[in-house]
């Protein structure tokens, strides 16, 4: 699941990406979770103005869900436009 949300002359890319926790030892996951990759750029422009960054829930674990995922993502984004580049 991809999303481009446009924020405040920037567009942040959010990409969701499945994230299987395996278990030591074994080839049968552990669980499923979700990931979101996050993008950010000026509207357009060729490239980014941060690195992407993959972000899980809080404690280094997936999202449960691509839905959560998506709008953690899109919040989190949204936090770094508001944080460093606007005033």
């Amino acid at each position: 699941m991809n999303r481009i949300y446009r924020y405040h002359g920037f567009d942040i890319a959010v990409a969701v990406e499945t994230d299987f926790g395996w278990k030591v030892g074994g080839r049968v996951p552990a669980s499923v979770g979700y990931v979101a990759v996050v993008k950010i750029s000026k509207v357009g422009a060729a490239g980014t103005v941060l690195s992407p960054l993959r972000l899980g829930e809080s404690q280094g674990k997936p999202f449960t869900s691509e839905t959560d995922a998506l709008m953690g993502g899109y919040t989190a984004g949204r936090r770094m436009v508001d944080d460093l580049f606007t005033s």
